[in-house]
């Protein structure tokens, strides 16, 4: 009798649902809408996030505000925006790093990133640059590894917190260069870029879309950006291959996502609002500035960031797991 009560309440409740979301669309939004970035602002997730709820809020008729909740490389935001009310009003501006470096790295998450979140969509690509203090001993990205393989125990390399992006970028980074630097952790990529450009740290690995700016300004200097081609936005920077790394092939992107269980309609109101900022030419023109790009409309919505997530967690976890084994064993013996 139990389970026969149980079940008919949950049928009742599911059919409630279904008939009232559309309901619940048709008013939605009537107030603002937070985002949770987990990362301190000027950091890439910040800085694409602060975009999107730019151009989602106009699409959207409610502002979007941003709230940044840092610590433990993006965990703590992420879990905060898990266990938010499903209704809307309430979303994450996550990256690789939360939703992919993350599960690998943190065997203890209070989240889990393929289960805990309804996707929304894509929002940017942006390849890493390998960058370092403006006064720092080589002219290439080949003399830099050289001199950290012979001096790796005091150079300081920097990121943004394990299990960030910067943190997967950079072990990726050091292992495929040989390298064995001192890591240095920072609660997010904008404290480490300004340690960076002040000249406390040698060296950093993160998104273009971050670091364009300083590095085209001389505060710091650029020695490769990751993959086969250069970026729109570093011109004058060589990538990998051509810098002689040609394996460090990595992209990093930027998403949005709605806690589990917020109602479908709600979902494809945002997704219709994130597409259509996207197609924006001002918000394409601010991302390409900054190095980023725009995802094709095939690779934007629900259902295609459900799958990428999927598939970059199966290809990331094993390596993250043995470059952050190999660092660790690496650190021991130092």
């Amino acid at each position: 009798m139990r389970k026969a009560i149980s079940f008919a309440v949950a049928i009742f409740v599911s059919t409630l649902t279904f008939c009232l979301g559309p309901v619940f669309a048709q008013g939605y939004p009537e107030r603002n809408i937070t985002m949770i970035v987990p990362f301190p602002p000027g950091g890439p997730s910040d800085v694409v996030a602060r975009i999107m709820a730019e151009g989602m809020g106009r699409q959207l008729g409610h502002t979007m505000v941003i709230e940044n909740v840092t610590g433990a490389g993006g965990t703590l935001g992420t879990a905060r925006a898990a266990a938010a009310p499903a209704d809307g009003y309430t979303l994450l501006g996550a990256g690789m790093g939360s939703h992919v470096a993350a599960p690998a790295l943190f065997p203890d998450l209070k989240y889990d990133s393929t289960k805990d979140f309804e996707p929304i969509g894509m929002a940017s690509n942006s390849q890493v640059a390998v960058v370092a203090k403006k006064d720092f001993p080589a002219k290439d990205l080949k003399e830099l590894i050289a001199y950290v393989r012979k001096d790796g125990a005091s150079v300081k390399q920097a990121h943004g917190g394990i299990g960030s992006a910067s943190h997967m970028a950079c072990l990726l980074f050091n292992a495929q260069a040989g390298v064995q630097p001192n890591s240095v952790p920072y609660r997010g990529t904008g404290p480490a870029l300004n340690d960076l450009v002040g000249g406390h740290v040698d060296y950093f690995c993160e998104q273009v879309v971050s670091v364009a700016p300083s590095a085209k300004g001389g505060t710091i200097k650029a020695f490769a950006v990751s993959g086969d081609t250069r970026s729109a936005a570093l011109p004058d920077v060589p990538s990998a291959k051509e810098a002689g790394l040609p394996d460090y092939q990595i992209s990093i992107w930027s998403a949005i996502f709605a806690p589990k269980g917020t109602p479908k309609p709600i979902v494809d109101k945002l997704s219709e609002a994130l597409n259509k900022a996207l197609d924006d030419p001002a918000v394409i023109k601010r991302l390409a500035d900054l190095g980023g790009t725009v995802p094709p409309k095939a690779d934007r919505g629900p259902g295609y960031l459900q799958k990428s997530l999927t598939a970059d967690i199966a290809r990331w976890d094993p390596v993250l797991k043995k470059a952050m084994a190999e660092s660790k064993k690496n650190d021991a013996a130092k």
